[in-house]
């Protein structure tokens, strides 16, 4: 094919970056149209594979927008990973994971979330292929692939198609596909290293590269190419950052919040309320007034029998107090807590290639990874209930027993709320391995481009965990009942073994506790999850010319595939009988066989139009049938400017932790509307809450639909723009029932027990009833506009770029099945979606750029919008977080916009050598104080960069 102007032009729209979205931090960009039509005379293109399609063309001819990131940009951005860049985005938005939700349910990986629409609604492919999601789904639900598990050494590009393609790759694409295309061939070796840490000289990064390839297909009939990757991150502590104003803290008193705040302290006594928080020397209810808690350490306490001075608040810690309460106040979360996990990986690419005769080419793909993730968080509580299969378990009935030697009142038996600091944090080591293994072969016969190959991929993560408590072994140690004392022998060999009348001391007598009772009490505890994938394919794509009313020759797709697919985690021991304190259970399995055919048509029609067209068949076994079309335009009457629009059908099926065996019991955070009503102190702000959730095997997928519109103009030399308006709605949405909404309708779980002294007082909420249901649907929709400028710099001071990506999201929708409706755009929901990180509806990325022989510098800006701290815009609620008089918190009820900067620069010294440096929040800006997110500790956690603070990196590339 010889390339036209007209196509030249397009062409570089499109992978420019205007139409595409423009890559954040590429080099400068190619010439405006204007500037193209004086280029040099029609020379030959290269036809490739774009995401989207599985028709080859010019790079990047087609009606739907793809962002390109390359290697290059990585570097130039300053991450350390594939996943950080991505995540940075302003495409992505809220409900990624990122690496350092270390006490997440999906700890250790990493994900990305387009359009807000969740993790599960983005279909991340490897060389246009799938691969195993990674064994823990996002809070037990959404599954996902690991972006981590790339090596960034290995990466040629990647590309994010920002419209659905289910009609091309099947379920999962409803918000976008993310394409991750590694290296093909490449002749020579590289060594990469680099280093780097933050201002405090902690969270140090460590990344050594190696890559070497060999053969050429031309002359040699064989490539290979090997890449291996090793990085280590050191954690870093929330503790070392206690001069980092609120940042970590949970005791935000001096920020206006009260210590009784569902997120304001540890140990917090709330009077008259019958509750209490967890205190480090311990809080014990008066068995003669249930209303009241009194601290350990407090020599005043009413109906005491025992006083224990060795009690003393000030015995266990420095930390203001102040408690109007009483409580002894401690910042658990500011000591215990991480920012950021250690985490240590390996990643290895082989890449083989053999021309078996001048129209057949075989290939093999090799990818393994191997992670090792430590994470930790504060000692468990004896009293935060759980849920499981059977129900849920009350264990705010924990008491301290009449003749329990701690027990200030001795000869009752007392309720006892107490932080275990004496057994230590709650650790816990994730290993990850995964592989994915490629074979296959393509040609070139009787007309026709194909394609066929098989894949096997599969990710085993094991978790061994540390600190936590044994239900009845810790209730039999510390209320020695004869019941208490039955369950734990006949359950607990390590407690049968102890010496009779063993009890468990606590607080300032810790020290008399053995080691045999400590391990009886919190022994190691571990959980196992596997995925796996195993799929065949087979596509087929040519040209047919001399057709009537075609401008061109029409170009044709057609493949299928088949696949297995097999996904299960194990329930870490305990659980299933709901004995592990404060440890939620999460279980599941389930496998399916996938069959799909689809079709794709690509014709020039005149007048410069471009019509294109997809549709695919799928049979899931334990669904049924899906079609899903697509269709596109794009019309380009000038050089300077095109249109182009997209429409799309897409689904997700339901994944075996929603629609297989097992369940789901967790944690969230609600208000409590029917004891609020009663005037109960500290019921009206959301406090924590066990959730229990039940698979259905009678969901249906979800289904979407997709449009975009968008416009490409090119006004000046040098200059790109492009605007594009995009919809997707989503209908029969996969959800938990709403909290809120399952709590008006009472299914609910109460301890009548534990209750006030206000009439009518049905006792706390210790657990909410839940299933996962098909809940009507969201409405998503938004604009991007992506923006270039290239201005030439006088007396060959080198080029000077702008690059500006801005998405704007007017509104995301939830309508439940009653009709009701919720607004999400804006505010800190949707809690189910995002974790509680919140939906902002602006976000920005805004580079500036400068390259000069040698050097190449980029000054880069990210912005996330500001929101308001609701649930959802118009919540009849109100503000979800109070400061102590009463007054919306933060102020205004919103939550801060977060911008950082990070200045990058590289340098090359030498022909072979390049060297390399980056400083992440230039400013060392601070997080906005967010009190409702559970992400992470009073700040939102994809403010991440403001947590940690200024942070440095160096490094160097040797290439020989």
């Amino acid at each position: 094919m010889t390339e036209t102007p007209i196509s030249r032009s397009i062409r570089r729209l499109f992978a420019g970056g205007s139409v595409a979205g423009l890559t954040l931090l590429t080099l400068p960009a190619a010439l405006p149209l204007s500037a193209q039509a004086q280029e040099a005379a029609p020379k030959p293109v290269q036809r490739v594979e774009i995401t989207g399609s599985n028709i080859r063309r010019s790079e990047a001819e087609t009606a739907s927008s793809v962002i390109t990131v390359n290697r290059a940009d990585i570097e130039r951005s300053g991450k350390s990973t594939v996943a950080e860049l991505l995540q940075t985005l302003a495409v992505d938005n809220q409900g990624s994971v990122p690496t350092t939700f270390g006490n997440g349910f999906a700890a250790g990986a990493s994900g990305i979330s387009l359009r807000g629409l969740g993790a599960a609604s983005t279909l991340v492919l490897v060389n246009g292929r799938r691969s195993a999601p990674y064994g823990l789904a996002d809070d037990g639900q959404k599954q996902f692939v690991d972006l981590n598990s790339i090596p960034t050494d290995a990466v040629e590009r990647v590309e994010v198609l920002k419209d659905g393609a289910s009609s091309i790759y099947g379920s999962d694409a409803i918000a976008g596909v993310v394409n991750i295309i590694l290296r093909k061939d490449f002749q020579g070796s590289t060594v990469r290293f680099s280093r780097g840490a933050t201002e405090e000289w902690d969270g140090k990064r460590t990344n050594i590269a190696f890559t070497k390839g060999f053969g050429n297909l031309d002359t040699d009939r064989y490539s290979a190419l090997f890449s291996i990757e090793y990085k280590k991150f050191d954690e870093i502590w929330l503790r070392d950052r206690s001069d980092r104003d609120y940042i970590g803290r949970i005791d935000l008193r001096p920020w206006g919040y009260s210590a009784n705040e569902a997120l304001g302290g540890t140990g917090a006594i709330v009077p008259g309320s019958g509750t209490a928080g967890n205190a480090i020397n311990g809080n014990v209810r008066n068995p003669n007034d249930p209303s009241n808690y009194y601290n350990r350490g407090n020599l005043a306490g009413a109906g005491f029998t025992r006083l224990f001075p060795g009690a003393a608040c000030s015995n266990f810690t420095n930390h203001p107090q102040g408690d109007p309460g009483g409580g002894c106040l401690i910042d658990g979360t500011l000591v215990y807590n991480q920012i950021e996990p250690k985490q240590e990986n390996l990643s290895t690419y082989l890449r083989g290639t053999w021309q078996y005769s001048p129209e057949i080419q075989l290939y093999t793909d090799l990818n393994y990874y191997t992670s090792e993730t430590d994470t930790a968080t504060t000692p468990s509580s004896v009293s935060a209930s759980v849920g499981y299969p059977g129900g849920p378990v009350n264990n705010g009935v924990v008491a301290l027993g009449a003749a329990h030697p701690d027990n200030p009142y001795f000869g009752t038996a007392a309720r006892f709320r107490y932080l275990a600091a004496d057994v230590g944090p709650r650790v816990s080591n994730i290993g990850s391995n995964y592989i994915r293994w490629v074979v296959g072969a393509k040609g070139s016969n009787f007309g026709w481009d194909w394609d066929s190959a098989l894949l096997f991929s599969h990710n085993h993560v094991n978790n061994t965990q540390n600190g936590y408590l044994q239900r009845d072994v810790a209730f039999a140690l510390l209320n020695p009942t004869p019941a208490n004392v039955a369950a734990a022998t006949a359950n607990s060999p390590g407690y049968a073994a102890l010496p009779p009348g063993t009890v468990w001391r606590i607080g300032e007598n810790a020290f008399l506790n053995s080691p045999a009772m400590y391990a009886a009490l919190s022994p190691t505890i571990h959980n196992t999850a596997n995925s796996k994938i195993g799929q065949w394919d087979f596509k087929g794509t040519r040209e047919f010319g001399g057709l009537p009313w075609l401008a061109g020759p029409l170009g044709l797709a057609v493949g299928g595939e088949i696949r297995h697919e097999f996904t299960e985690l194990q329930p870490t021991t305990g659980t299933e009988r709901g004995n592990i304190i404060g440890l939620g259970y999460s279980a599941y399995s389930g496998s399916r066989d996938v069959g799909a055919l689809y079709a794709e048509a690509l014709a020039p029609l005149p007048y410069n139009v471009e019509a294109s067209a997809a549709l695919r068949w799928d049979h899931f076994t334990d669904v049924g049938n899906s079609w899903t079309p697509k269709a596109g335009l794009k019309w380009t009457p000038s050089r300077s400017f095109a249109l182009r629009g997209t429409f799309a059908r897409g689904f997700r099926a339901p994944s075996p932790a929603e629609n297989g065996v097992g369940g789901l019991a967790a944690f969230s955070t609600a208000s409590d509307p029917v004891r609020c009503a009663l005037g109960v102190p500290g019921t009206c702000d959301p406090a924590a809450i066990a959730l229990i959730t039940s698979p259905n095997p009678g969901l249906s997928p979800e289904h979407s639909k997709s449009y975009t519109l968008g416009v490409i103009w090119d006004p000046l030399p040098r200059t790109s723009i492009s605007v594009d308006y995009w919809k997707i709605k989503r209908s029969d949405e996969i959800n938990q029932q709403q909290v809120d909404a399952a709590i008006a309708a009472g299914s609910v779980v109460r301890d009548p027990t534990n209750v006030s002294a206000i009439p009518g007082d049905p006792g706390q909420i210790i657990a909410v009833l839940t299933r996962y249901v098909n809940s009507a649907q969201t409405k998503v929709r938004g604009v991007d506009l992506d923006a270039r400028y290239a201005h030439k710099l006088p007396d060959n001071y080198g080029l000077a770029t702008v690059d500006l990506k801005y998405t704007h999201m007017f509104e995301w929708l939830r309508t439940e099945q009653d009709g009701t409706s919720r607004e999400f755009a804006g505010t800190h929901g949707n809690c189910d979606v995002t974790n509680c990180t919140g939906t902002p509806d602006n976000r920005a990325n805004l580079r500036f750029g400068w390259e000069r022989n040698d050097w190449r510098v980029s000054l880069n800006i990210n912005y996330r919008g500001k929101l308001e701290n609701t649930f959802f815009r118009g919540d009849p609620d109100g503000c979800a977080s109070h400061f102590a008089d009463g007054r919306d918190a933060p102020n205004g009820c919103e939550l801060a916009s977060f911008t950082t900067f990070d200045l990058v620069a590289r340098w090359k010294p030498a022909p072979r050598w390049e060297v390399y440096g980056s400083v992440q929040n230039l400013f060392d800006k601070v997080a906005p104080l967010d009190p409702l997110t559970y992400g992470a500790q009073a700040y939102n956690p994809l403010d991440y960069a403001g947590a940690r603070g200024r942070y440095y990196e160096i490094g160097a590339r040797y290439t020989f």
